[in-house]
């Protein structure tokens, strides 16, 4: 049996950063890491009610000071401007929202705007997501992604895999396309990776898209790469 590992997790610390990044005692980092659980729940379900896509979010990176009791979101998104509201009122109706629901906590928010969001992974497979729900071909959508993959121009290589009931088939199967190059094993790659499902009439369908952007040269990385084989 072949044995899969997470490609963001694989080189977490390395070429990837942490999404949480704070530290905590052996006593209350199940309840931060809950916590952590808790906040990008809410911010969605927020965003839905509020009519905002949640496709426009890439990531939700989470910081807490030494004294854990101040909590700085960084949420990086295509439509910055849609999440602050008019005047800012959407944002500080969610700074309040989010300070009742994280009690003895102060939170600060932070919105990041994404420049090229098709060099994204996860904002990718929102898009695919979208089309697959609107029965449209999957056949079609594959070309579409690797159409904007093409005008992007600066990314190395992209494989996109769906799996399910494709096109309604009585039987489930894999389907996938890939462009360049997609080094999985390479921990200097750059590798940015987004799973998301698809409730079609049908079933579910997986999606699946690994990018790769970049190899990250640096001296850390040869450090930690020499560590890992002489011990």
């Amino acid at each position: 049996m072949g044995h899969k590992t997470h490609p963001l997790g694989f080189r977490l610390g390395i070429v990837q950063e942490y999404r949480s990044l704070w530290y905590s005692g052996t006593n209350s980092y199940i309840s931060f890491l809950k916590e952590d659980y808790k906040i990008r729940e809410y911010i969605f379900k927020f965003l839905l009610l509020n009519n905002v896509a949640i496709y426009a979010i890439s990531k939700i990176i989470i910081k807490r000071d030494d004294t854990k009791k101040k909590i700085y979101l960084e949420i990086q998104s295509v439509v910055p401007g849609r999440i602050v509201g008019k005047s800012g009122s959407l944002l500080r109706k969610l700074d309040e929202e989010l300070s009742i629901v994280l009690k003895n906590n102060k939170v600060l928010i932070n919105i990041v705007e994404i420049k090229k969001p098709y060099k994204e992974a996860s904002i990718l497979a929102d898009i695919l997501v979208k089309k697959l729900e609107e029965r449209v071909s999957f056949r079609k959508c594959l070309r579409e992604i690797l159409q904007r993959y093409r005008i992007e121009g600066e990314l190395k290589g992209i494989k996109v895999q769906i799996a399910g009931r494709l096109n309604g088939a009585e039987i489930a199967r894999t389907e996938w396309v890939r462009e360049g190059r997609v080094p999985l094993q390479t921990l200097r790659a750059d590798i940015d990776y987004s799973y998301k499902t698809a409730q079609t009439i049908y079933g579910i369908l997986g999606i699946k898209i690994w990018l790769f952007k970049n190899e990250i040269l640096a001296k850390k990385i040869y450090l930690i790469l020499f560590i890992l084989y002489t011990t």
